[in-house]
């Protein structure tokens, strides 16, 4: 897996990506949430309570009562903002802060934040047809991500992103080489896994999702596939 820290693509249209600064902070204040006083709000009621669970949105498992604490819809929604362990919240917010900044940049704060939220209602509808009888809460912003991922390759194609291969092994590779890898990975995933643990359809949803949506909510002026929009990089001779 390669781990994306830093692309180094500077903003053109904004001052600064005050959407994702604030998705990456209530990202954090949910995952709080979860960490508050059980007394109040145990993990295990707000997860499943505020989660998707394909079972009950499609109505072929019922919840005890007083849950889910929203409408089931809303759950395409909520769950985008919990996370169930601190490695959980970090990997979703690196790869929010290394990639959010440029789609924000090419669409503008409003359109981005819609574009979020379109991806991750895609991702959790991947997911609960992919497992439609599942009675486990689907949580994170992982699907979400994976739209702004998908985004930033349409966008940005040929940047070279500095990573580490593995998490482990420093690398510097073009973002079409590095999403590719990646993209793979989750398609393997998805094919090969026996359980539901991890929603690899929610990320190959909002990947696919972001794909189709960063074109139609960019900015005219904004180029594609990085034609017009890349700086000229310099060969070693």
């Amino acid at each position: 897996m390669f781990v994306p820290l830093h692309d180094g693509v500077p903003m053109r249209n904004l001052k600064a990506p005050y959407a994702t600064y604030a998705l990456i902070v209530v990202c954090v204040l949910g995952y709080l949430l979860i960490l508050a006083d059980p007394d109040i709000l145990p993990a295990d009621w707000a997860i499943a309570g505020l989660g998707v669970i394909p079972g009950v949105l499609f109505g072929s498992y019922t919840l005890p009562e007083g849950l889910p604490l929203v409408p089931e819809p809303a759950t395409l929604l909520t769950s985008l903002f919990l996370h169930v362990s601190f490695l959980h919240l970090a990997g979703n917010m690196l790869f929010l802060w290394v990639f959010g900044d440029n789609v924000e940049d090419a669409m503008g704060h409003g359109r981005f934040i819609l574009f979020f939220l379109l991806c991750g209602t895609a991702a959790g509808l991947a997911h609960a047809f992919a497992v439609p009888g599942s009675d486990r809460p689907l949580v994170g912003a992982s699907g979400a991500v994976s739209g702004v991922v998908a985004a930033y390759l349409i966008l940005h194609p040929r940047v070279r992103l500095w990573g580490l291969f593995f998490a482990r092994i420093p690398l510097r590779l073009r973002a079409y080489w590095a999403i590719g890898f990646w993209l793979a990975f989750q398609l393997f995933q998805a094919l090969t896994a026996t359980d539901d643990s991890v929603g690899w359809y929610a990320h190959i949803g909002g990947f696919a999702a972001g794909a189709v949506l960063v074109v139609m909510l960019r900015r005219r002026d904004q180029p594609l596939l990085g034609i017009a929009d890349e700086p000229r990089e310099t060969r070693d001779a």
